[in-house]
């Protein structure tokens, strides 16, 4: 099994980054494990920490219309270049956090996704430096108020939401060929979305390269890679998991904003 790399909270509030072990106990790193984060003497034991989102980006970058077979359910063409949006960072909820259903909006959707970090500081690089700055993959969803992206003809409002960016449950450096994304909604036999990562219109390389050209991204850093086909609505009280290869699951569940 890949080596994971989590965030987690201990009872006492501290915040570690740290290395998962197979009896579920955390190794924990000096620093963040792209800055070189080294191993300390300190392991915590399942019952004494929360697992977080895997990383505090200062930014969430985000490509729309991805796949093919999405841009056609969205009755589009594929863009010609990425087409990127940003999603704030108090969006970010960790695998098992709740979505909160915003009363804003009558239509709330899932879409599953694969999520890059980055590793280095990255300007203006080439696709060849591009592979380099990609320290790890992890999963997301990114949640959208449909309505509203429609409503208002651009992304910020419908992406926005606190809860919008479930992220996690870990980090991995690596993907195995041919992985797949899987999103099921209520355990449902049948998945909702399922692709290939390889069925990208960009690869994660050419967006991080395309990125970098108009913002520089920092250590730490999440780039949304786009959704595949079969996105739908959630309804409160459902719950969504995203399924990619060689990483994991992440699950969360729908809930109204309480009054």
């Amino acid at each position: 099994m890949a080596q994971r790399y989590v965030r987690v909270k201990t009872k006492k509030g501290q915040t570690y980054y740290g290395k998962l072990q197979l009896d579920r106990s955390v190794l924990v790193l000096d620093a963040p494990p792209w800055l070189d984060g080294g191993e300390t003497d300190l392991v915590l034991e399942v019952d004494e920490y929360l697992l977080l989102a895997p990383c505090a980006p200062s930014k969430i970058i985000a490509v729309g219309k991805n796949y093919a077979s999405h841009a056609a359910e969205m009755g589009s063409e594929v863009p010609k270049e990425p087409l990127i949006f940003l999603k704030p960072p108090s969006s970010i909820i960790a695998h098992e956090q709740t979505i909160y259903y915003p009363k804003q909006s009558q239509r709330v959707d899932f879409e599953g996704e694969l999520a890059v970090i980055i590793g280095d500081r990255t300007k203006n690089c080439t696709l060849e430096e591009a592979t380099t700055k990609i320290w790890g993959y992890t999963i997301a969803n990114d949640v959208t108020a449909r309505d509203l992206q429609k409503k208002d003809g651009q992304w910020t409002r419908a992406k926005g939401f606190d809860t919008f960016c479930p992220l996690g449950p870990w980090i991995v450096r690596e993907l195995t060929s041919g992985a797949k994304l899987e999103t099921i909604i209520n355990e449902e036999e049948k998945p909702k979305q399922s692709a290939l990562l390889e069925d990208m219109v960009f690869s994660p390389a050419e967006i991080v390269a395309y990125v970098s050209q108009i913002m520089t991204l920092l250590p730490g850093d999440v780039i949304l890679t786009g959704t595949p086909e079969g996105i739908a609505p959630m309804q409160i009280g459902d719950t969504v998991s995203i399924e990619i290869e060689s990483i994991g699951v992440l699950t969360n569940t729908i809930e109204a904003i309480p009054d």
